[in-house]
């Protein structure tokens, strides 16, 4: 990036995160004032079954990234790849994969 769109977008994404926390807080309030319960029971098992799945795409994503890159450099002299880059897939890899199967496990009838 050029010299002077780092800073900018810097402070960009800073307040971008200070706002959806304020945007998140305010939300959890909101709810409480009205009596709606954080949590329930079904609400709890479909998160912490979307974790446990999200948990293990991610982790079976990971290993198959370091397999790609160690047999890569060992058999076609793969480049070396930065190491944020990765993390980032891996991120969003993860992320995402608990956001979908959270959302698919809250359409299913139980």
């Amino acid at each position: 990036m050029a010299d002077i769109t780092w800073p900018i977008t810097s402070i960009g994404i800073a307040v971008l995160v200070v706002l959806i926390g304020i945007f998140v807080v305010w939300r959890i309030r909101k709810d409480r004032k009205e009596g709606f319960p954080s949590e329930d029971e079904r609400t709890q098992r479909i998160t912490g079954k979307a974790a446990n799945s999200a948990l293990i795409i991610g982790s079976y994503f990971t290993i198959a990234l370091m397999f790609i890159l160690m047999f890569g450099r060992e058999l076609s002299n793969l480049q070396n790849v930065d190491a944020g880059y990765l993390l980032i897939a891996v991120l969003l890899v993860s992320n995402v994969s608990f956001l979908i199967l959270r959302w698919y496990y809250g359409r299913k009838d139980d």
